[in-house]
C-alpha cells in the first residue's frame, strides 16, 4: 500500500499566518485612511469631555485606529488581493486619461476637507452611497472652482439685485437666486443624442446656455457653489433638477418675504414656494429650470436620490 507523507497542518498553518513587514504597512496607511472620515464623524457627534489637552479626542483616534488595523490585519490576505486589484485600476485609469491616481487623490482630500467644515459629516457618506445617475460625471462636470464658472456668477450676481439693502444675512442666497434668475431667463432645453446621455460639463453649457436637465442642473450646482452657496441635485422620476440650502424655517419666513415682496414679485405673485425639508430639519428650495422664481412648483417632487455638494 502506497503511504502518502504526512502533513503537518499545526507547522503549514503558522508557515501561512507569517505576516512580512510590507503586510503591515500596507494595512497600516489603509487603516489610518479610513479612520480619519470615522474620526471626524464621531468628533462631531460625540459629546466633547472637555479633558486636557483633547485627551479624550486622542484617545478615540487612537482606538479607532487599533480597531480597524486589527480588524485588517485579520482579512489581511483578502484585503492585500484587493488593494492590488484596485491599485491596477487605478494605474489603468491613469493611462488612459479616466479615474485614476490624481482624482482619488483629489476625491479624498475634498471629501475630508468637506467633512471636517460640516455639521454632519456623516451625511457626506452618505451622499456618496446613495445611487444617483452618472453621479461621477456629474460631480467631475460641476466645475465651480472654473474661472469661466465664477466670473459668470459674479457677472449675474452684479447684473441682478445688486442694489438691494437691509438684507446682509442673506446676502449670499440673494447673489445664488441672481444666478438662477440669470440661467433659467437664457436656459433653452435640448435633448441628449439617441444613444445615451451626454454630460455637459458647467463651462461648456456656458457657451450656448442649452441642454438638458442634468445639464441645466450642473452648471446651476457649479455656479452656486462658486459663490459660496450650497446646492444639491436631486433624482427624481426620469428628471434632475438642482435644489439650494435656505437654512431653518426662520430662514424660510425671511426667504419667502423676499421672494414674494422684494426679488419675484411679479412671478411669484399669488403662487406658493416649493421646498424639502430633510431629516436634519434643513429647507432645501426648489430652482429648476420650469421655474420662473426659486420655490417654483416641482416636476415631480418624490426624491430617489440626492447629490449634495457641500
Amino acid at each position: 500500500m502506497m503511504k502518502f507523507p504526512k502533513i503537518d497542518f499545526p507547522r503549514l498553518k503558522s508557515k501561512l499566518q507569517v505576516k512580512s513587514p510590507w503586510d503591515r504597512i500596507i494595512i497600516s496607511i489603509l487603516s489610518f485612511l479610513i479612520t480619519i472620515p470615522i474620526f471626524i464623524i464621531l468628533h462631531q457627534n460625540l459629546i466633547d469631555l472637555e479633558w486636557a489637552f483633547n485627551l479624550d479626542r486622542v484617545f478615540i483616534f487612537i482606538f479607532v485606529f487599533a480597531a480597524i488595523f486589527f480588524l485588517l490585519m485579520y482579512l489581511r490576505t483578502i484585503i492585500i488581493l484587493c488593494i492590488a486589484v484596485y491599485l491596477l485600476v487605478l494605474f489603468y485609469g491613469s493611462v488612459i486619461g479616466n479615474y485614476g491616481f490624481s482624482e482619488i487623490s483629489e476625491d479624498y482630500n475634498s471629501m475630508i476637507y468637506t467633512m471636517s467644515d460640516n455639521p454632519y459629516p456623516q451625511d457626506i457618506i452618505v451622499a456618496k452611497l446613495l445611487p444617483f445617475p452618472n453621479k461621477t460625471k456629474i460631480i467631475n462636470a460641476i466645475e465651480y472652482q472654473n474661472p469661466r464658472v465664477r466670473n459668470f456668477a459674479i457677472m449675474a450676481a452684479n447684473k441682478h439685485f445688486k442694489r438691494i439693502r437691509g438684507y446682509s444675512d442673506y446676502r449670499t442666497i440673494i447673489q445664488c437666486f441672481a444666478v438662477f434668475k440669470e440661467i433659467n431667463s437664457r436656459w433653452n432645453y435640448v435633448n441628449d443624442p439617441k444613444d445615451g446621455d451626454y454630460i455637459a460639463t458647467a463651462s461648456e453649457s456656458l457657451d450656448y446656455f442649452s441642454g438638458d436637465c442634468d445639464d441645466h442642473s450642473i452648471l446651476m450646482a457649479a455656479a452656486i457653489r462658486s459663490i459660496g452657496g450650497t446646492p444639491r441635485l436631486i433624482h427624481t422620476k426620469g428628471h434632475i433638477y438642482p435644489e439650494i440650502l435656505i437654512g431653518s424655517m426662520i430662514d424660510l419666513e425671511k426667504v419667502n418675504y423676499l421672494i414674494k415682496n422684494v426679488l419675484f414679485v411679479k412671478e411669484s405673485y399669488g403662487k406658493k414656494l416649493h421646498y424639502h425639508i430633510d431629516e436634519r430639519g434643513q429647507v432645501w428650495m426648489n430652482l429648476d429650470y420650469t421655474a420662473t422664481y426659486p420655490g417654483g412648483p416641482f416636476m415631480y417632487e418624490e426624491i430617489l436620490g440626492a447629490l449634495t455638494l457641500n
